[in-house]
């Protein structure tokens, strides 16, 4: 890999797949041959207090290079309805679901991640046999997941079926000196293999998880093609409610998404 200035320029002996750099006309929407918008406020298993919309108020390109997922609170968000009620905040979920997946190879997205309490920003990996068999059975890979009150710590994680929610396996990575995730955009990446799965932060591998490192008597899920989805939750069960010093309006900004697979890779 080669990178300069904080850009991934390419990955040696590896093509790619799949791409989004996001260098579209300010307020349109994005690509409809590539992304989903995934709408409603049920809670999304994690109790979160936001109503996904299909609306480009929630999610467009800046016309700077980036996708901004962002986050309202009230407005429109008070015509719809939540789990707990009147919605109080609305954003955007995007998958490629229908469009791409892969199976085995390296995916990347460059991210500047929101901040304060209760903003839950995600760049996720889902089983595309979801609808045959749910979650967990169909896997999932947390790529990069934020959590704003842990401000300078980044998580990566897998679940599936025994080892899900809390109990899911990965790891994380916290930046030194007290320095903010937020500040700057950063490179979050996963390396995928038939027989384990590598997390690295701007380059840096800080996890690496084996067909062995899940729990015994449990499945390795992760050997079928997979699809993404870009998020920006508000609150739930694991990042806790925003409060009075978390800012709204707030985007989570996508500089790009890319997939690469090995010349010599026969899979998916």
């Amino acid at each position: 890999m080669l990178i300069c200035c904080g850009l991934v320029l390419g990955v040696a002996g590896q093509t790619p797949v799949f791409k989004d750099e996001f260098d579209k006309t300010a307020g349109t929407a994005p690509d409809p041959e590539k992304w989903t918008a995934e709408t409603g406020g049920g809670g999304w298993g994690n109790e979160e207090l936001q109503f996904y919309t299909g609306s480009n108020e929630n999610a467009f390109h800046d016309g700077r290079g980036s996708l901004a997922i962002k986050a309202i609170k009230s407005g429109s968000a008070a015509k719809l309805s939540c789990w707990y009620g009147e919605c109080q905040y609305t954003s955007a979920r995007l998958i490629t679901k229908g469009k791409f997946d892969f199976k085995y190879g390296r995916i990347e997205a460059r991210i500047k991640v929101p901040h304060g309490a209760g903003v839950w920003p995600a760049f996720w990996l889902l089983g595309n046999d979801i609808d045959n068999t749910g979650w967990p059975n169909c896997g999932e890979i947390d790529v990069m997941e934020f959590i704003g009150r842990e401000a300078s710590t980044v998580y990566g994680t897998l679940h599936g079926p025994g080892y899900s929610g809390s109990k899911g396996v990965g790891g994380s990575i916290t930046l030194s000196d007290g320095k903010k995730v937020s500040d700057d955009f950063h490179i979050f990446s996963v390396e995928w293999t038939q027989n384990e799965i590598r997390w690295l932060f701007d380059g840096k591998n800080y996890k690496t998880i084996t067909r062995t490192d899940i729990p015994k008597g449990t499945t390795w899920v992760f050997d079928h093609p997979f699809f993404i989805i870009l998020n920006f939750a508000v609150g739930g069960k694991w990042p806790g409610s925003p409060d009075s010093s978390t800012q709204f309006p707030q985007s989570m900004l996508v500089d790009h998404v890319r997939v690469y697979r090995s010349k010599d890779t026969k899979e998916k």
